[in-house]
């Protein structure tokens, strides 16, 4: 890169450091591995259901409900139809949050859900939240009133992520992958002001990603949800796949490494600072989903300038016109 200066290992306690936004990796992980989601947080729920038969995320049913209900920002909220095991109800609905911050409103939003779902639908609704906030007191359970006489309570059940903490050994050599990303999680906030510890600990995520002997695409579907969890700055990041290259050979996996299975289009120009464009692209394509053409074709014609601005926009950019500035497309 043209200015050599590497970027600091310690990030201050300022608006330069690393926006962690969960809301995208844990949207995949929740829909590509629903039944393992399930199993890790909450395994009463998991055992009820007659996993045989399949269930179905509802993402549109859910927004035309709660569309006018909007009670603080989550990371994530998804509605599923699924299938019990007694028999009763031949099928319900599954009502799931994640939420990122405590929210006095919180409780009530769960609340609010839950009678509007069962309103249009008439069918139950069993509503749970992962909490992934940063407040170890925080973990709103229940809400309700009672007025005249009448009672109308909704109780939900919610796993906490801090409360793993100091489990971090047996999340490491656990088999559900929810184990991993509740350790990539638990590591995020740990090494929000380090990169360099950050760096370290993703490292042997990886490692361990690797030799858990799972299937070649599920290998590559966590990876893409740790490594955007986990986000460093361009220099560590660089090392970080010079290292995983490297561990590929030696264990003959041809997995993370290649761009195409990562979903970043081919015509990047080999000559133009490969590393960072492969880089930028990924947050990108992690960000924002597929890439136009015209991104493709700045990402192909970049200089290391360039490259090094449009990554420092990323992590606060609402759009690719934000992190781009006014283009012509």
């Amino acid at each position: 890169m043209t200015d050599t200066t590497p970027l600091p290992d310690m990030l201050p306690d300022s608006g330069n450091d690393f926006a962690d936004d969960y809301d995208s990796p844990w949207k995949e992980a929740v829909e590509r591995y629903f039944p393992e989601f399930m199993a890790f947080y909450f395994p009463q729920a998991h055992a009820q259901i007659d996993w045989r038969v399949g269930y179905e995320f509802l993402d549109q049913e859910l927004r035309a409900v709660v569309q006018d209900a909007e009670l603080g920002k989550r990371f994530v909220d998804k509605l599923v139809r699924v299938h019990r095991l007694s028999g009763e109800e031949d099928w319900i609905y599954l009502h799931l949050e994640v939420q990122g911050s405590a929210q006095t409103e919180f409780a009530e939003r769960m609340f609010v859900y839950n009678y509007r779902l069962y309103d249009r639908y008439r069918r139950p609704v069993a509503s749970m939240a992962v909490l992934a906030d940063e407040s170890e007191n925080w973990r709103p359970e229940s809400f309700g009133f009672e007025v005249l006489g009448c009672r109308h309570t909704l109780e939900f059940p919610t796993a906490k992520l801090l409360a793993y903490a100091g489990q971090e050994e047996d999340l490491a050599v656990a088999d559900n992958p929810f184990a991993l990303v509740t350790l990539a999680h638990l590591l995020t906030r740990a090494t929000k002001r380090d990169m360099r510890a950050r760096f370290d600990a993703k490292w042997k995520l990886v490692q361990l990603l690797y030799r858990r002997g799972w299937e070649r695409q599920e290998v590559i579907d966590l990876f893409q949800v740790l490594d955007w969890m986990m986000r460093l700055p361009t220099h560590l990041a660089q090392e970080l796949w010079q290292n995983i290259e490297v561990l590929e050979e030696q264990e003959k996996m041809r997995y993370v490494s290649s761009i195409e299975q990562l979903g970043v289009e081919k015509g990047m120009q080999q000559g133009v600072q490969v590393g960072e464009s492969r880089m930028l692209a990924r947050m990108l394509v992690g960000r924002f989903g597929e890439l136009p053409a015209w991104v493709l074709a700045k990402l192909e014609k970049a200089s290391a300038l360039e490259l090094e601005a449009w990554a420092d926009a990323v992590f606060a950019a609402e759009s690719l016109e934000a992190v781009f500035g006014p283009t012509q497309h």
